[in-house]
């Protein structure tokens, strides 16, 4: 049985010490092409928390029992199977949403950070362990996405969750938006702003000069 303090590392290191994004430099694409607004980020963050905290579990729960050979093929149909309910849920509940995510919720089979935990974790630690890594892993990669895709809507429509934050010149107010936010070079910028605010906070992340 994981210790609360094992559970809460589990949890935090993936968001600023071990950032699968900032540090491993996993899963860029959909960090580019869902960030125009804070609810498909919001929304593909609790996919990919779903999504990989179960794939760790069921992987976990069954790693004894999988040839060596087909490891790799059985991780990801457990993946796919997954993402297909999550696909499923989205286009029932929230079908505006997932036209807008559109292919990337069914990327997310092929999403590094998934892969990576299921692989390198789950096929070789107890399923809660493998579950709770997954929720810290799919929290990290969610940190990157909000905060990239907070000032991408703000800045590039001046609104937040759709709503007017700043008063828009169109609307009588003094902010004109800035459309170069919404586009995808905006997010390598900001993405790179974060690395480096990250390796400010926590140094040892920086890489030793050859």
């Amino acid at each position: 049985m994981a210790s609360a303090k094992e559970i809460k590392k589990s949890i935090l290191a993936p968001v600023l010490d071990n950032n699968p994004i900032a540090l491993q430099v996993l899963g860029v694409c959909s960090a580019l092409a869902v960030t125009t607004k804070l609810e498909t980020a919001f929304v593909m963050t609790l996919a990919v928390i779903f999504v990989t905290a179960l794939s760790n579990f069921f992987v976990s729960v069954i790693r004894n029992h999988i040839p060596n050979s087909v490891r790799i093929i059985v991780q990801m149909a457990i993946i796919a199977s997954l993402v297909i309910v999550v696909d499923q849920v989205l286009k029932a509940y929230l079908y505006d949403i997932s036209k807008q995510l559109s292919v990337f919720v069914g990327l997310i089979i092929t999403n590094c950070i998934v892969m990576g935990r299921a692989e390198a974790f789950a096929m070789k630690s107890a399923p809660l362990p493998s579950f709770i890594d997954g929720i810290g892993n799919g929290l990290g990669y969610g940190f990157v996405l909000i905060t990239v895709a907070f000032f991408r809507e703000l800045l590039g429509s001046g609104k937040l969750f759709g709503m007017e934050v700043l008063p828009l010149v169109s609307n009588g107010g003094w902010y004109q938006p800035n459309g170069l936010m919404l586009l995808a070079p905006s997010a390598f910028f900001l993405i790179g702003f974060m690395i480096w605010a990250i390796r400010i906070l926590k140094p040892a992340q920086v890489e030793a000069k050859e």
